[in-house]
């Protein structure tokens, strides 16, 4: 005959409820099981999301800022948006166009040029060199021509109306130059960076409370049972 020895205190268990739901404690709460909700993965999902989302337009509000203000300001260069379709496809309106000073005697044919329509007056237009002359004066002459015009401009442009030659273009990026001042551009460039290092620091602290309150919560231990 065999004799069971069974320990009292491993057999201690709370008795159970009719009806009682499956991870629901003796009073009825509902009990966590120990394995991760379907709705903490899907917020975990859409934060990481959203952290990616963020940086995507920081790095794109830096980079605007930097081909359309930082860039110039440093080169001594000059930003300028094409208004017309005079220099399509190649440069349809829209576009912004810098521009940096170039000697006279360096500027050669093909190149895109913005020069001025009257001397002394703001209104400019950027079209290409098509032909080279010595001026009275013995400077450069030039004569342009927009990419989609049948004909060219009328007359010679001396080298003291040209602003500069084309350096970069990017497409659409003129219509936000327009909106604002040289001044307003300044200050824009100073708020945005400011804002985009306060916000990129907001993050970094989220991602570290993130982490260290994923440290401190408690871990579940499965229920043990043992019978000798």
């Amino acid at each position: 005959m065999s004799t069971h020895v069974w320990d009292a205190a491993l057999l201690r268990v709370a008795p159970s409820r009719p009806g009682r739901r499956p991870g629901a404690s003796a009073d009825g709460t509902r009990t966590s099981t120990g394995k991760p909700g379907r709705g903490r993965r899907w917020r975990s999902a859409l934060g990481f999301v959203a952290r990616v989302l963020s940086w995507v337009l920081i790095l794109g509000l830096l980079a605007v800022l930097t081909v359309a203000v930082l860039v110039p300001r440093v080169a001594g260069a000059t930003p300028f948006t094409v208004l017309t379709g005079s220099m399509q496809p190649g440069l349809p309106p829209g576009t912004l166009i810098v521009t940096r000073p170039t000697p006279a005697e360096d500027i050669e044919i093909g190149e895109v040029v913005t020069f001025q329509i009257e001397s002394g007056r703001p209104q400019v237009v950027t079209h290409r060199v098509i032909a080279v002359r010595a001026g009275q004066d013995g400077e450069p002459e030039f004569l342009t021509q927009g990419d989609a015009n049948q004909t060219p401009d009328d007359g010679w442009r001396p080298a003291g109306s040209v602003r500069g030659v084309l350096w970069y273009a990017v497409p659409k990026l003129g219509y936000a130059n327009n909106v604002l001042t040289g001044d307003q551009r300044q200050l824009a460039v100073y708020v945005v960076a400011g804002g985009l290092v306060l916000y990129a620091l907001g993050l970094f602290g989220s991602d570290a409370r993130d982490r260290r309150s994923s440290k401190r919560q408690p871990q579940h231990p499965a229920a043990r049972h043992a019978s000798r």
